[in-house]
This record gives C-alpha cells, sequence and structure tokens, in this order.
C-alpha cells in the first residue's frame, strides 16, 4: 500500500518545519509514503523555512517527497487538489501544516485500510461532549463546536449515514475515489464538497477518534466561523442535489 499525505501551507512559517518533520518520521508496516506539500502562495517566511530547513531535513529521510507552490494564494480547497492531481499513492490523507493534529495519529486511521474493514476513515475530534474547561473553554470556541455538531448533524441527515466531524483534516480516502471525481472547492468548503461526493458515490465513513490541540486564533488559526460555517452549509444543500 502507498499512502499519498498532502500537506497545504499558508503562512506557517513557525510550524512549517516541525510538522514535515513528524510527518517524515511516520513509519507505517508495509506502507510507503510519498509526502506532498503544497505551498499556497505564503506572504511570510514559509518558503525559505521549507527551503532552507523543512525539505533538505525531510529529503534526508525520504525520497518520496513531492513540493510545488502556487504563485498566488488560492484557498485550502485548492492546494488540496493540486495535492491530489500529484498523488502516486493509493490512498490519500490530509494533514494541516499547524501543529493541531497529530500524525502519530495517521498509523491508527490507516489501519483498517489495511485489514479492508474500511474503504474511507475520518479522525473525529467530537465524539465527545463540549469540554468546557479545555478545547470549549472560550465562548468562540464553543460555538465553533456547536457549528461543526450542527454540520456534522445535517451532513446525517442529508446523506444517510451517521457522521460526528465532517469538517476534520483528518480524511483518508481511496485515490480512485477522487482522481476523477469533479471537485471545485477553493477554501475550507473542501470537506463538505468532499464528504458530500463519496457518500453519494457509495463509500462508508469509518470514524475513529483522536485527540487534537487546537490553536487560537491569536497563533494563526484561520477559519472563519461564521462565513466558512455558512459556506458549509450551502456546500451540504448544494452538492445532496447536483453533482
Amino acid at each position: 500500500m502507498k499512502l499519498s499525505v498532502i500537506i497545504p501551507v499558508f503562512n506557517e512559517e513557525k510550524t512549517i518545519s516541525e510538522i514535515l518533520r513528524r510527518v517524515s518520521e511516520i513509519k507505517i508496516p508495509n506502507v510507503e509514503k510519498q509526502i506532498i506539500l503544497v505551498n499556497d502562495g505564503s506572504t511570510d517566511s514559509t518558503e525559505s523555512e521549507i527551503q532552507n530547513s523543512s525539505i533538505r531535513q525531510a529529503q534526508d529521510k525520504i525520497q518520496n517527497i513531492k513540493y510545488i507552490k502556487h504563485q498566488k494564494n488560492q484557498g485550502k480547497g485548492a492546494a488540496v487538489r493540486t495535492g491530489i492531481a500529484n498523488a502516486t499513492g493509493d490512498y490519500i490523507i490530509i494533514q494541516d501544516a499547524d501543529l493541531e493534529y497529530n500524525p502519530k495519529d495517521i498509523e491508527r486511521l490507516v489501519l483498517p485500510i489495511k485489514n479492508n474493514s474500511a474503504q474511507v476513515v475520518y479522525g473525529t475530534r467530537l465524539k465527545r461532549l463540549p469540554r468546557f474547561f479545555k478545547d470549549e473553554k472560550t465562548p468562540r470556541f464553543l460555538l465553533h463546536y456547536m457549528g461543526n455538531k450542527f454540520l456534522s448533524l445535517l451532513t446525517s441527515v442529508l446523506y444517510g449515514q451517521w457522521i460526528t466531524d465532517m469538517e476534520t483534516c483528518y480524511k483518508l480516502f481511496p485515490v480512485k475515489a477522487v482522481k476523477h471525481m469533479d471537485i471545485n472547492a477553493k477554501g475550507f468548503e473542501f470537506e463538505p464538497e468532499i464528504t458530500s461526493k463519496l457518500l453519494k458515490r457509495g463509500y462508508k465513513i469509518l470514524e475513529i477518534p483522536i485527540s487534537t490541540n487546537p490553536r487560537g486564533y491569536d497563533e494563526g488559526k484561520k477559519l472563519n466561523t461564521f462565513k466558512d460555517g455558512l459556506i458549509a452549509l450551502w456546500s451540504l444543500l448544494k452538492y445532496r442535489f447536483i453533482n
């Protein structure tokens, strides 16, 4: 089995070296790994971090790494689409360039694929109640939690499969499912679009609980709860009735 890990990057100068190091160190038995790093028009020192340290360190450890740079920022969805177009693996997983998601969880997500017990696996952060003194300790993050739960519930109702975390970054799916899929998303609406189209194609999504280390907006979090939430809502409704 070969796994393509797509890392979309936009203005992550503080974390790009570390996340690439962590991903490059993952070793999964009987799984070959490809890393696709897509710099989506970063305007900070992400590019110099990549060129001076991250890429070189990773290339010392693994040979199968591909670096692509967008000249202008196009959005996470556009970066992931570029990654999909360049994937040579049997399966794809998305890895954000910040340090919210722990790459060590990737092996746990791959295991059901290796055991032939699933074709699509999501890492869910939300198979739980709110943590008022940790993840949801501020009103903004509690709203973020409730918005995600609502969108996941709507996904379940519209598409007929129970989903607890539609917006998760960790989506593991077969390349054959998306290579000829018409994906339109340029931004964060990639999450509802890919989920909608996988479910409409008959893929069952297995969810595995993961833990995350959420960062604050003062640390660089880019998701806009209201704007991106409304776009996700529209995407779920739209793709329920059109391709």
